[in-house]
């Protein structure tokens, strides 16, 4: 069984690869972001409207962070989730031009002549019913944004940031941000084989007593409650398992023992995450605490030959679907040429695709542990999507994404509607 996916064009050109910036909101319509490498123009908002079969372009980044006259290094990227509460989405901007170091993506250290190095990413905040934005709140020490959640109950946003690693605390209430501190040795920014370490992507609140967990490439799990002025590390559990793989969390090329996306599953009062390389499934219970494999979520294809998949960091199109019981996985599936699995690279140094592999949907039940492949993803004229690292399912069970086509002899990234 195979699945034929719909590309769309929403009019950006530049249009860039993009992690985990799709949502479907309340009113049905799906917001998502496509990035920018470009000096000049920023990241651009989306929206489709599944009643219409419509896109339509809602806001430039950089001007709705107050920056359209700032010529600096624009706001290339937004790298998270909207978060809905209260009628408005919340999300994060992020940079999208690097420095190339020594191999290495880094954050800029000059800009173009004429223009400023790129100022930090923001908070932002999208009112559905008005249209209007509201810039809340701008990183520190000019980082981007990376990572992001929302303690919906008590009113707080939190952040990650790239390359260092801050973790930040904006307060809803009183309209504050705290940077709290650094979260693993100097994240991105640091030296390969010595205080280099990857940055968790993915945090989840736990919305009984309001405490945010993230972890680390070095399989250690923290925690930070607005009451304390720090960020602690949870002891008597860590995700250094055997059958996530072996890994040096001072070299970059993968996300090490970090979980690659975790969400709150109430009926059980715990939260469920995918480990990227081994997409191995997982419960983790705050409170025992305990980590417990559920299921290998790789496509039944990777199952059955034993490999991981071909991106180096895993997927990032994990999340629960509208009956708030049914994990949608897109995930990485080998292709075979007369029999033989093609290969790809066997190191990378960043997160990348080692080698060309199908895009397929997984699906898990959760309270009958029911697992399903629902078979490779092609676009109409046979080609695979490619690139994929974000995942919404619509009010009625389809499913988008975020993915790599050739559009006018170019390749871009884009709008792609998988059929329920």
């Amino acid at each position: 069984m195979t699945l034929i996916a719909t590309p769309y064009f929403s009019g950006f050109d530049l249009a860039h690869d993009t992690y985990n910036a799709i949502t479907t909101a309340s009113n049905g319509k799906i917001y998502y972001v496509l990035c920018s490498e470009s000096y000049e123009i920023g990241g651009q908002m989306y929206a489709y409207d599944p009643a219409t079969d419509l896109t339509e372009w809602v806001a430039d980044l950089t001007e709705i962070c107050g920056e359209k006259n700032a010529d600096a290094i624009p706001q290339g990227k937004s790298h998270v989730r909207f978060y809905e509460s209260n009628g408005k989405l919340y999300f994060a901007t992020h940079v999208g031009v690097y420095d190339m170091i020594d191999g290495m993506e880094r954050l800029p250290v000059s800009a173009p002549a004429g223009k400023a190095l790129y100022p930090g990413g923001h908070f932002i905040s999208y009112d559905l019913a008005t249209g209007q934005f509201e810039n809340l709140a701008l990183a520190p020490e000019g980082e981007g944004i990376l990572t992001m959640t929302i303690d919906r109950e008590r009113g707080h946003l939190y952040g990650i940031t790239w390359p260092l690693g801050y973790f930040i605390h904006f307060d809803l209430n009183t309209q504050t941000l705290k940077t709290v501190g650094l979260v693993s040795a100097k994240g991105e920014a640091g030296i390969p084989g010595d205080d280099y370490r990857v940055l968790c992507r993915s945090m989840v609140v736990d919305p009984r007593d309001g405490t945010v967990y993230f972890s680390t490439s070095e399989g250690d799990i923290f925690t930070y409650h607005p009451n304390n002025e720090s960020i602690q590390k949870l002891e008597g559990v860590d995700l250094r398992l055997d059958y996530f793989g072996k890994y040096d969390p001072t070299r970059p090329g993968s996300m090490g023992y970090n979980w690659r996306k975790i969400f709150w599953y109430a009926p059980e009062e715990v939260a469920y995450g995918i480990h990227g390389n081994s997409g191995y499934l997982f419960r983790f219970d705050p409170k025992i605490p305990k980590i417990e494999l559920v299921e290998r979520l790789t496509s039944e294809p990777s199952r059955k030959s034993g490999m991981f998949d071909q991106f180096s960091y895993g997927y990032l199109g994990f999340q629960p679907g509208p009956d708030n019981e049914t994990i949608y996985y897109l995930t990485g599936g080998p292709i075979y040429i007369n029999g033989k699995r093609l290969k790809g690279a066997d190191e990378i140094a960043k997160g990348a695709a080692k080698g060309l592999e199908n895009l397929h949907l997984v699906t898990f039940h959760i309270p009958t542990q029911t697992y399903k492949d629902h078979g490779p993803i092609f676009y109409p004229d046979g080609s695979r999507p490619t690139y994929v690292n974000s995942i919404a399912v619509g009010h009625d069970g389809s499913v988008y994404t975020l993915a790599r086509f050739d559009h006018e002899g170019h390749e871009i990234q884009d709008l792609v509607k998988i059929p329920k």
